[in-house]
């Protein structure tokens, strides 16, 4: 920018004069009239004419003052000092090279820049306007980017620098879309939308504003909705797909996203994943159902910290732990073990919120093991426990209800304490009496079903003091074991009735004397049938022996396989003589089938050793007509061969006659000898001859 853009006060002239009289007086002093104050490049028109004006002044002084000079000259005597040619040759080398190198310097100097703070902008040019525009933005700050856009913007469109003032409007809105850029990647989307809008609407640059806020807001919109996913699955245990959600934000166009938030979301993840584990583990302690291991589920979800993700689901499992030791604590009770219903109770910690809970249940198993002594004194503190119980209270409903049932318990409980003082003595007239006192309790009293069964259990030994006898004596008449003695001890078994105590005891020992009186009168025959069997007339043997199978008597099932037996020689006998009848003929396949009818025969029969040597024989026979028969057919007599049974004599020699003739149809080619290689370098021996010569 030049000086004559600069309002006239801005000039710097004025500031010069005051060193240009002070040369002018220092001239006067040596008497030189050469002026030097030469105006500087680009000044305006009043300075030059300003200076002129003092030019001719300082000309008319130094006129003056040679001539007073020339008066004191004559008037008086120079001093010696002046008239040496030395000084006035220095003087005449300084003066003039002093003049010069002012003149070159006001020459070279630059016009004083504008001073943008103090300008008065009504009145400002355009070049002024753009200069000091330029420098506020040259500060990269968005005020000073804001204020360069303002100071230019308001110039009329027919301005001849209207088209490089556009492009700098535009270039410094993207500068300020930048530095809102630099607040969107560090987290500040709010920042970065409040600077982009700052940008006038009215500059041609501002349609770049609403695409750049779509975009952040678009990338923001989905970074926050893969962090959010990510904490999602954490919350859920779900370890595996919030690693790969937070890998999706390292490609994230946002160094806040991809950089510390992503950072901040795999601490997130490691850390919870160490308290998911701990959960875990609780989880699989609390199942276990063992008081210890819920004490130590506890203590693992309390250690979970507030900052943790599964803090909630920890505090929400600790009441849940709580609440299985008291489930443990209950299932006690229920099979009326009352001292470690409460030892459970007792631990359950406070942190699980079920202090009230807990406290109502040990009063009510405290209560319930004094009831459980099953006397009065234990009903009557029972009752007292119970009262204590406050109204507000959940269970206090189920206390009363178990006060009520106490109360009718007390007068069963004496009926009962006084009828066990009765049976106690044994006798079948106390028994009685007692069995009497308990009908007094009602079917529907609390102990009406301990009444029932102290009942049936005081009329079970009522009836075996009363039928033991008949026992006894039954067991003392059979002890001789004979007929008439097994019979007479089963009548007087049979005088106890059905229903009786003893009476499944009386039907075994009758049913045991039962079969000895069957065994006595069935021996004899099945003793008959043995030994027709041992003379060989198996038939008889059978027919003997199947009046006794079929009877369902004590010896049926002896008489029965005894049967079998014999009907398995029978068949043995038939299959060993049709063997024989048709090996007979002698044909291969006549000996085939006389093979596979004596092989039928069981090894434990005494024919077995026969069976053998006739299988060895056929076997061999089999062998000579394959023989015989592959000096004509050799496939023939291999298809013989092959029928002689493994195991018997003649199957080894067999198979070597089988392979030899395989070997026969079916010669293995013989290796041919390999040629002998000859060099083609080493010539023929001396004493071959070629063609005859």
């Amino acid at each position: 920018m030049t000086e004559r853009d600069i309002p006239d006060s801005w000039s710097s002239a004025s500031g010069r004069e005051p060193d240009q009289n002070k040369r002018l007086s220092r001239t006067e002093q040596f008497g030189e009239t050469q002026p030097f104050d030469v105006p500087a490049t680009g000044s305006n028109s009043k300075s030059v004419k300003r200076r002129k004006k003092n030019h001719t002044k300082g000309s008319s002084i130094n006129s003056h003052s040679q001539e007073t000079a020339q008066l004191s000259s004559t008037s008086r005597k120079w001093p010696r000092w002046m008239k040496s040619w030395t000084l006035w040759l220095v003087l005449l080398m300084l003066i003039p090279g002093s003049v010069g190198f002012l003149a070159m310097a006001m020459l070279l100097k630059l016009p004083t820049a504008p001073n943008c703070p103090s300008i008065f902008w009504p009145l400002a040019s355009a070049s002024v306007r753009l200069h000091c525009a330029q420098l506020a933005a040259s500060k990269q700050t968005v005020n000073d980017l804001l204020q360069a856009i303002a100071l230019v913007k308001q110039l009329p469109q027919n301005h001849p620098l209207h088209g490089e003032i556009d492009r700098f409007i535009e270039e410094w809105s993207r500068d300020i879309l930048k530095l809102a850029d630099q607040s969107f990647q560090t987290g500040s989307l709010e920042e970065a939308i409040a600077t982009a809008r700052k940008i006038p609407e009215d500059v041609a640059a501002y349609k770049l504003v609403d695409e750049q806020v779509d975009k952040w807001q678009s990338i923001w919109s989905k970074a926050e909705a893969t962090y959010n996913g990510a904490i999602a699955e954490v919350k859920e245990r779900r370890w595996q797909s919030a690693f790969m959600l937070s890998a999706k934000m390292l490609r994230v166009d946002n160094q806040y996203w991809a950089g510390t938030k992503y950072d901040q979301l795999n601490r997130l993840i490691a850390t919870a994943r160490e308290d998911g584990d701990k959960l875990g583990k609780a989880e699989s302690l609390a199942n276990s159902k063992v008081v210890d291991n819920i004490l130590e589920a506890i203590k693992l979800a309390e250690s979970i910290g507030q900052e943790s993700y599964l803090y909630q689901k920890a505090q929400e499992a600790v009441p849940a732990f709580g609440r299985k030791m008291l489930e443990l604590a209950q299932a006690k009770l229920d099979k009326k073990d009352a001292d470690e219903a409460l030892n459970i109770a007792r631990q359950i910690p406070e942190s699980t919120k079920l202090q009230g809970e807990t406290d109502d249940f040990i009063a009510i198993a405290d209560a319930k093991r004094s009831a459980w002594i099953g006397n009065v004194s234990g009903l009557e503190a029972a009752i007292a426990q119970a009262q204590q119980i406050d109204p507000s209270r959940p269970v206090y409903n189920e206390a009363q209800q178990l006060i009520a049932r106490w109360q009718l318990e007390i007068e069963d409980v004496a009926h009962l304490e006084k009828a066990r003082i009765l049976a106690s003595q044994g006798t079948v007239p106390n028994l009685t009496a007692a069995i009497a006192q308990v009908q007094l309790i009602p079917a529907s009293n609390p102990r009406g079903v301990e009444a029932r069964q102290e009942i049936g259990r005081w009329n079970a030994q009522v009836e075996t003091i009363e039928d033991q006898p008949y026992l006894d004596r039954a067991e003392q008449i059979a002890i001789f074991e004979d007929i008439n003695s097994l019979q007479a001890a089963i009548a007087q078994a049979s005088e106890i009735r059905r229903g009786r105590a003893l009476y499944p005891e009386a039907r075994k020992k009758i049913r045991t004397w039962v079969g000895k009186i069957e065994r006595i009168q069935d021996q004899p025959y099945l003793d008959q049938a043995q030994e027709l069997a041992q003379s060989g007339n198996l038939t008889a043997a059978i027919s003997t022996a199947q009046q006794i199978a079929s009877s369902g008597r004590a010896l049926s099932q002896e008489a029965q396989t005894a049967i079998n037996d014999w009907e398995g020689q029978i068949r043995t006998r038939e299959n060993w003589k049709k063997a024989q009848e048709v090996g007979a003929a002698g044909t291969p396949e006549a000996l085939v089938e006389a093979i596979r009818l004596a092989d039928r025969v069981s090894n434990n029969s005494i024919l077995r050793m026969d069976v053998n040597q006739a299988i060895d024989q056929w076997s061999q026979q089999l062998l000579e007509i394959a023989r015989t028969q592959g000096q004509s057919d050799i496939a023939r007599g291999i298809d013989i061969a092959k029928s002689v049974p493994r195991g018997s004599a003649a199957y080894s020699a067999a198979q070597e006659q089988i392979k030899a003739w395989q070997d026969f149809l079916n010669p293995q080619p013989e290796p041919q000898p390999q040629p002998s290689s000859v060099p083609e370098s080493l010539p023929f021996p001396r004493s071959t001859t070629i063609n005859g010569q």
